[in-house]
């Protein structure tokens, strides 16, 4: 992710999602958008509300469903036949998984995304991807999380939230795009995520009720 590119998470991240209030129509996506100021993202990073302070409504609301989107997304995945695929995963599957001290160290990483659960009958309900790239990195006094290859690419920060999960707030790229939209302009394309440790350099990134596709998003992290 290029410092640019990032300037347009921070700018959207810092201003609370209030661009979502104002946006009539959705924009297209800034390949090149102007670096934002240093934010001053003390507060927001380490206090463990701050993710709330800027996060939209809807992500809000996606946090607090969480677990029932596990439900549902593990219902979805046994009435489409998958669940010994799902029981194979093991803890990266499980609801309950989360150990404590969530923090994720900068580095570069292996990730990959299995989507659990359907919205509609036209997809199928457990679909698991090979591994692509992620990176963390600290940045203006916060982590920021890319994941660097694949056709969907969610790119945003990492927030304090409690002794078992931090918080991602971003959005996602899509395709041959090169730039990143400003978090709260588009609800299609903002992302959240629970951001768990699940065993010794394991973690996962838990994103509730995407927009697209499933009900459940589960992104393996490891070094």
């Amino acid at each position: 992710m290029e410092r640019t590119a990032l300037g347009a998470i921070l700018a959207g991240l810092m201003m609370g999602g209030c661009a979502a209030q104002n946006a009539g129509s959705t924009p297209a996506p800034n390949p090149a958008p102007s670096p934002a100021p240093a934010p001053n993202t003390d507060a927001s990073a380490s206090q463990p509300d701050g993710w709330r302070r800027v996060a939209t409504a809807q992500d809000r609301e996606r946090v607090r469903g969480w677990y029932q989107a596990w439900r549902e997304a593990h219902a979805s995945v046994a009435a489409g036949g998958y669940t010994p695929q799902a029981l194979k995963e093991g803890a990266l599957l499980r609801a309950d998984a989360a150990l404590p001290n969530p923090h994720l160290p900068p580095g570069d990483y292996r990730c990959r995304v299995i989507k659990l659960g359907s919205k509609s009958n036209s997809t199928l309900t457990y679909i698991s991807y090979p591994f692509f790239k992620c990176r963390v990195r600290p940045e203006e006094g916060i982590f920021s999380f890319e994941k660097l290859t694949g056709s969907q690419r969610p790119v945003g920060l990492i927030f304090d939230d409690n002794d078992r999960r931090q918080i991602f707030l971003g959005t996602e790229i899509l395709g041959d795009e090169r730039g990143a939209m400003d978090y709260g302009v588009d609800k299609s394309r903002d992302r959240v995520a629970l951001v768990e440790r699940i065993g010794p350099n394991r973690w996962r990134l838990v994103f509730p009720y995407p927009t697209f596709e499933s009900i459940v998003d589960v992104m393996e992290v490891v070094p």
